[in-house]
């Protein structure tokens, strides 16, 4: 039997972003609801959000963050023989996004498949790609988040509709010399399933206090467990990019994390909750700004419905 010879390691080599052109303010949203800016940047910290328009969906705003990352890692669709894309706000199960995804970009016969671990999708589609190429399954790797939450809420809510927001971001992980991509750390807590499900089976829901506590109380064990796998103290950490659910969450976790001298992903303020866009798109976005020196380490961390929980420390391109 001959068996290729596995990779020594993995690292994202491009990042990508897409976000729709609507910008939907507090204000907009309080001339529908009973709410206000001031309710909604006490609670959860945003100030407006993007809301996909009829032209963008799921698999049209993959493809958008997805050429992104392919530009900027400098590698062809050719080059690409493995997309993975995290989502749970596709409106039909089959076929799924990332075979479309693959076909729109010129990606010739990849292995596709879509992973649904909801906001923990990316970091899990992340480790997945990581150990893909590390066992010589993969060279190349295309992994996105993309989501269309304002699908599935129920604009009469104000609970949901203040949060939730539309986009993808993408990254390019590639067979390294050495490792860019630390152990994935991941991990659910189904007893807890129900804090966040889909209302009458059409409306996204959850219990917010109770997310609330159990984010700000158990997620910063696994945050310290990513950085005990990878090596890495937390004053080595040049960023912590959690999922963008709430910003008194990520204010909560980062505070615990002993790392005063990392710059904190607020990408929420502008972008809402885009579930498992919200990492790639926080790092497109950080990028883009210069704001992520080639070779700095970043700590990421997904959590959400499921309750399902995931985190590892990349190293920037």
């Amino acid at each position: 039997m001959n068996i290729a010879p596995s990779a020594a390691g993995a690292r994202i080599v491009g990042l990508g972003e897409y976000q729709p052109s609507n910008v939907v303010t507090n204000d907009d949203l309080a001339k529908r609801v009973d709410t206000s800016d001031e309710w909604i940047q006490t609670r959860v910290g945003i100030k407006e959000r993007r809301i996909a328009g009829p032209e963008d969906t799921v698999v049209s705003m993959a493809v958008a963050a997805g050429g992104k990352a392919l530009a900027d890692a400098g590698l062809s669709p050719d080059d690409i023989d493995l997309v993975i894309v995290a989502t749970c706000t596709l409106t039909e199960q089959i076929p799924n996004a990332a075979a479309r995804v693959a076909a729109r970009l010129g990606v010739t016969a990849p292995g596709a498949f879509d992973v649904n671990a909801a906001c923990a999708g990316f970091s899990y589609a992340l480790g997945l790609a990581n150990d893909a190429i590390r066992s010589g399954s993969s060279r190349n790797a295309l992994v996105i988040g993309s989501e269309k939450l304002s699908e599935w809420i129920d604009w009469d809510d104000r609970s949901t509709c203040v949060i939730f927001a539309d986009g993808a971001g993408a990254a390019v992980v590639s067979a390294a010399e050495t490792p860019g991509i630390g152990p994935v750390v991941w991990g659910s807590s189904g007893e807890r399933a129900e804090n966040i499900h889909l209302r009458e089976g059409k409306y996204l829901y959850q219990e917010g206090q109770a997310v609330f506590r159990w984010a700000t109380t158990e997620l910063n064990k696994v945050a310290e467990e990513a950085l005990r796998r990878a090596g890495v103290a937390p004053t080595d950490l040049h960023a912590f990019v959690p999922h963008q659910a709430n910003l008194r969450i990520i204010e909560s976790i980062a505070r615990k994390l002993g790392a005063p001298q990392a710059i904190i992903a607020r990408d929420i303020v502008t972008a809402g909750n885009t579930s498992s866009a919200s990492i790639p798109l926080a790092l497109a976005r950080m990028a883009g700004r210069g704001e992520l020196p080639s070779g700095s380490l970043v700590l990421v961390m997904g959590f959400g419905a499921g309750l399902s929980y995931s985190a590892q420390v990349l190293e920037i391109p």
